[in-house]
């Protein structure tokens, strides 16, 4: 049996049986349409899908938390405490006053009753008399980033001249941000890692699948001197396709359905419970840094899969030796 290799492309075109030259047809190694083939454009379709929602959602907490961090870390709040024999009022203007006067602090507000009392309804619900309640009295300090702050000689000031002040600068609840958004991101990691591995066992079960399907023609086609990287680019081209197709549709699903979430975060930005998603989550626009991730979840994807399939075939050409 003698093989006989064309000039001007890189694939067989005939092979010499019993004297006889008998044309192989330009059909695909592996067929361009077939049931396989969809159900595979669905899993990545359906992959890519998780994968983008995953890295948005991780991308919008991680704004968020960056906006919060550097909110807080430019305030801080000094707590006024109701103390027996001393004035609520009186002590929080002093407090205020203390504040005032030391440079690095660029805005003082101290919050009235009425304010103070509000901040607890949240919690403890409307309509409550609280006028026998201990509430506290807050001051919050605004920073100025150009001027440094004296925050152990501002604590003590306050300790020495205002009954029951207490500073916070909020680094407990900086830690608190700071851990939470490396949980988000590991979370995300690992989701993304799992769709990946997801991915690349059902691409390996479609190549193999399609290699059993053409298996006398790929064997044939080895065994007459054909270069595995011919066969093996066959499928690569094949699967990187489906992937192509399947990525762009999982992409374009979470491109809308993030956009349809901003819609309705929008929609319900007076409520409470839209407030708090806002304050969670962030506006969830996508913005140019989501479409590139998005583009970037899709193309990698597809480039796995194609990348995958060929592994897969060279592989099995190699044990035919």
């Amino acid at each position: 049996m003698n093989f006989i290799r064309s000039e001007r492309h890189d694939r067989p075109q005939a092979y010499a049986d019993e004297g006889r030259l008998i044309r192989i047809r330009e059909v695909p190694l592996v067929p361009a349409a077939s049931i396989a083939g969809r159900a595979l454009v669905t899993v990545v379709a359906i992959m890519t899908f998780l994968a983008a929602l995953t890295a948005c959602t991780a991308m919008f907490i991680a704004d968020a938390a960056q906006g919060w961090t550097h909110s807080i870390a430019r305030e801080m709040t000094i707590q006024v405490s109701p103390v027996d024999g001393h004035n609520l009022d009186t002590e929080t203007a002093k407090a205020a006053g203390v504040a005032r006067g030391f440079p690095g602090i660029a805005e003082v507000k101290p919050f009235t009753k009425a304010q103070s009392e509000a901040l607890l309804q949240p919690w403890l619900g409307s309509g409550l008399d609280l006028s026998q309640l201990p509430v506290p009295r807050l001051i919050v300090l605004k920073l100025d980033s150009g001027r440094p702050l004296d925050l152990a000689g501002l604590r003590k000031a306050l300790n020495d001249k205002v009954a029951g002040a207490s500073l916070d600068d909020h680094h407990f609840w900086l830690r608190r941000l700071a851990i939470m958004a490396d949980t988000v991101v590991v979370v995300a990691a690992v989701i993304f890692v799992l769709v990946l591995i997801a991915m690349v066992l059902a691409v390996g079960f479609a190549t193999r699948g399609a290699m059993a399907g053409n298996r006398e023609i790929i064997e044939v086609l080895h065994f007459v001197g054909a270069a595995d990287s011919y066969i093996s680019r066959q499928f690569q081209r094949h699967f990187f396709r489906l992937g192509l197709r399947g990525g762009a549709l999982g992409g374009v699903l979470a491109i809308v359905v993030l956009f349809l979430s901003g819609a309705v975060s929008a929609w319900l930005r007076g409520t409470a419970g839209g407030t708090q998603a806002q304050v969670m989550f962030g506006s969830f626009e996508l913005g140019l840094k989501g479409y590139i991730a998005i583009a970037v979840i899709a193309g990698g994807i597809a480039v796995t899969t194609g990348v995958v399939s060929r592994v897969i075939v060279f592989r099995h050409l190699r044990k035919l030796g």
